[in-house]
């Protein structure tokens, strides 16, 4: 038997054929623990795991992770050449995912002495893998945790933006929680912020007092707010455009309607 599976972000199509192609189980399950172990279990009842070959159009990710752990045989297609053996199956041009997981089942069945099997990966590859992921995920929330005090600092304390070129950095952080409003940092000086700078290993690249003056000439909440209200109001001049036409009034009299030319009587002749 030969197992074909429509991989999707959230869910996904399996379907398991037999040596002469027709179908033996069809079901979707869903990307998840449960969801995983569910599609293992009724795959384990149909045959051993390493006499149910699966295809699927991904070389790596977790689903393939679980199917080599469990003993499948993992045999990935490319999706260009899966595209191009499409004409094979009646109705080609329809594309389903209950219907593709049955054609890369019929393809393994059909091709697989052309299609080269996953290896399974040796522990530290693995250990390697899920470290990796783990950093991209770290690095992923980092970005989304800075983008976010960014906006709330253009719109609340835009000076203590523009202090520091790199908000994710210790010292910008520290600077934040020491002044967390323009009111905090009223009184903050020349020689204070160098003590402080100091005590958090400033690198130095610019001088207390140039990092002073992007704070005080940095624009206060209140401003932004003015001019985003200037943007938003009509302009005085375009006023006459937008009120409504004046209407002329009617008259108070009845209309007259006009009277008919009067007809001439034809003479009359005698005759």
């Amino acid at each position: 038997m030969f197992v074909g599976v429509d991989w999707a972000s959230r869910a996904h199509e399996l379907c398991v054929v037999d040596d002469h192609g027709a179908v033996v189980e069809c079901f979707g399950f869903a990307h998840s623990e449960q969801g995983l172990h569910d599609a293992l279990t009724r795959l384990a009842r149909l045959a051993p795991p390493g006499q149910l070959p699966v295809a699927i159009e991904r070389p790596s990710g977790l689903l393939v992770e679980r199917l080599l752990a469990a003993g499948h045989p993992v045999v990935p297609i490319h999706p260009n050449a899966f595209a191009a053996a499409r004409p094979r199956w009646e109705g080609a041009a329809s594309k389903s995912d209950t219907g593709d997981a049955y054609r890369l089942a019929d393809y393994l069945r059909t091709d697989r002495q052309r299609l080269r099997r996953l290896e399974p990966l040796d522990r530290q590859t693995r250990e390697l893998q899920a470290l990796v992921r783990l950093r991209d995920d770290q690095l992923a929330a980092r970005v989304a945790a800075t983008n976010q005090l960014a906006a709330l600092l253009d719109e609340h304390w835009p000076g203590a933006k523009a202090i520091f070129g790199r908000l994710d950095s210790e010292i910008a952080l520290t600077f934040c929680e020491r002044y967390p409003t323009p009111d905090s940092a009223a009184r903050l000086g020349e020689a204070r912020l160098a003590a402080f700078l100091r005590r958090h290993s400033y690198c130095g690249r610019r001088s207390p007092s140039e990092l002073l003056t992007r704070l005080r000439t940095a624009p206060r909440p209140g401003d932004r707010r003015r001019a985003r209200a200037r943007t938003a109001a009509p302009r005085p001049h375009t006023a006459r455009y937008t009120r409504r036409p004046r209407t002329r009034p009617r008259s108070s009299a009845p209309d007259t309607p006009q009277s008919a030319p009067a007809q001439t009587a034809a003479p009359h002749r005698h005759h």
